[in-house]
C-alpha cells in the first residue's frame, strides 16, 4: 500500500531509507544476534552505535571540539526546567532574560521562573504594524536591536522556530552589541533543527527534541559549551546535570537506546544527501513552492510576516472557516494526513521537515487548488 503524505508537526515523518534499514535491523543488528532494543548501554556494540551517532551530528553542523553533545530525555518540554537548572546561576545572579514569540518559547519562560529571576527581554504579544502591513501578535519577531537584555544575567534564551505559530528566526545577534557581552546565548532548535546549517559557535546552549527533522520522540540533542558545565543547582537531579551526562557520553543513567540508534540512522541518511547544506536546498524548494500557492490565492491566508516564515511549519486558514471540517476530512482521504492545525490557533498547519519529499507538497497544494474550485 502506498504511504500517506504525512504532514505532522512531530512525531513526524521519517525517511522511508531509514525505516526500512531499522526493519531489516530489528532481530539481529550487524550480526550480534541482537535488537538494539535489547542491547546493554554499557556493551559495545550500543557504544559503537552512540559514539558514531555523536560524529556524524558533529559533522553535519560542524560542531566545535569545546562544544559537548548529548542524548538526553524529557524532551524540549523537560530541558525548559533543565536548562535554567544547570545555566540560571553561571554568574551568580540566578537571572535569565525570554525572547518571546509564540506558544513554546512561553512554556520555557514559565517554566524557568520556577529557578530564579526570570524576565521578558522581548516578545511578539501584540500586534503591529510592519512595512505598512499589520500584524497579529505571535506572527512576528522583535528586532534585536529592541531586545531588553539585562547585562547581569546568565542566559538569553529564545525558540528560533515555533512550532505552532510558523515563525522562524536564525539571525541570532551578538549579545555583546546588546550590552551584555558575558552573557549566553541560549537556542531552543527543535523544530528545525538539522533542516539548515546553524552556526553553533553563536550559542552556549543549542537543545532539540529529535521527533521533527532527527529521528523519533524519546531523544532530546543538547549541543553546550564545555566551560559551561558544572554550575547546577543544588535541586538539580543528578541525572539531568550536564556536566555528568557529558561526562558519561550520554550514559549517566540508561539512555534512549533505541532512539538514538534511530538518531544515527538518520544523521547517515543526511549524509549521503550531501549534508545539511543539500537538504536546506531541498526545504527552500519546497517552502518556496508551497507559500507562493498562498500568496496567489485569497481563499487560503498565511498569517506570518513574510521575513521569518518558517520553513518546517506553515500554518494557514481558509477564507471560510466553517470549511474546514470539509477540507481536513477531503484531505484524509486524498493521503494528505495531520493538517489539522494546533488546537490553541485552529486552522491548518503543514510540516514540511526533511522527510517529506517535493512531491507531498505538490500533492498538497493540488488538493488545495481542487478544493478551492469546488468551495471558492
Amino acid at each position: 500500500m502506498a504511504r500517506p503524505w504525512n504532514f505532522s508537526a512531530g512525531p513526524s515523518v521519517l525517511p522511508e531509507a531509514v525505516l526500512k534499514r531499522a526493519a531489516e535491523e530489528m532481530l539481529d543488528w550487524h550480526g550480534s544476534g541482537m535488537s538494539v532494543m535489547e542491547m546493554s548501554h554499557r556493551g559495545k556494540q550500543f557504544i559503537q552505535i552512540c559514539d558514531e551517532a555523536e560524529a556524524d551530528l558533529r559533522t553535519l553542523l560542524s560542531i566545535p571540539e569545546e562544544y559537548g553533545v548529548v542524548f538526553m530525555q524529557g524532551g524540549a518540554t523537560a530541558e525548559n526546567a533543565i536548562v535554567p537548572m544547570n545555566l540560571i546561576n553561571l554568574r551568580g545572579t540566578k537571572s535569565a532574560d525570554y525572547v518571546l514569540t509564540g506558544q513554546w518559547s512561553r512554556k520555557s519562560f514559565k517554566e524557568a521562573q520556577r529557578y530564579g529571576d526570570v524576565q521578558v527581554a522581548a516578545a511578539s504579544d501584540s500586534a503591529t504594524v510592519l512595512g505598512g502591513v499589520e500584524q497579529a501578535a505571535w506572527t512576528w519577531v522583535p528586532q534585536a536591536r529592541d531586545w531588553h537584555v539585562r547585562p547581569e544575567s546568565a542566559y538569553v534564551h529564545l525558540c528560533s522556530n515555533e512550532t505552532i505559530g510558523g515563525v522562524e528566526f536564525v539571525d541570532w545577534p551578538e549579545l555583546a552589541s546588546l550590552g551584555a557581552p558575558d552573557t549566553e546565548l541560549v537556542v531552543d532548535a527543535s523544530s528545525h533543527f538539522l533542516s539548515r546549517p546553524m552556526d553553533v559557535s553563536r550559542a552556549g546552549l543549542i537543545y532539540a527534541g529529535a521527533q521533527k527533522n532527527a529521528g523519533p520522540a524519546g531523544v532530546t540533542v543538547v549541543i553546550v559549551r564545555k566551560d559551561l558545565l558544572g554550575h547546577a543547582l543544588p535541586i538539580c537531579p543528578s541525572a539531568f546535570d550536564y556536566a555528568n551526562v557529558v561526562e558519561a557520553r550520554s550514559s549517566f543513567n540508561t539512555p534512549p537506546t533505541y532512539g538514538i540508534y534511530m538518531l544515527g540512522l538518520v544523521c547517515k541518511w543526511l549524509l549521503a544527501q550531501g549534508g545539511v547544506a543539500a537538504i536546506e536546498q531541498a526545504n527552500i524548494a519546497k517552502a518556496d513552492l508551497l507559500y507562493s500557492y498562498l500568496d496567489g490565492t485569497s481563499f487560503y491566508r498565511n498569517p506570518v510576516e513574510k521575513s521569518v516564515r518558517s520553513r518546517m511549519n506553515v500554518p494557514f486558514v481558509l477564507r471560510d472557516a466553517s470549511l474546514d471540517a470539509a477540507f481536513l476530512a477531503g484531505a484524509q482521504e486524498a493521503g494528505l494526513m495531520q493538517l489539522k492545525g494546533h488546537k490553541s490557533v485552529g486552522g491548518m498547519r503543514a510540516s514540511i521537515y526533511n522527510a517529506l519529499p517535493i512531491e507531498g507538497v505538490r500533492a498538497l497544494i493540488s488538493y488545495m487548488q481542487e478544493f478551492e474550485r469546488r468551495h471558492g
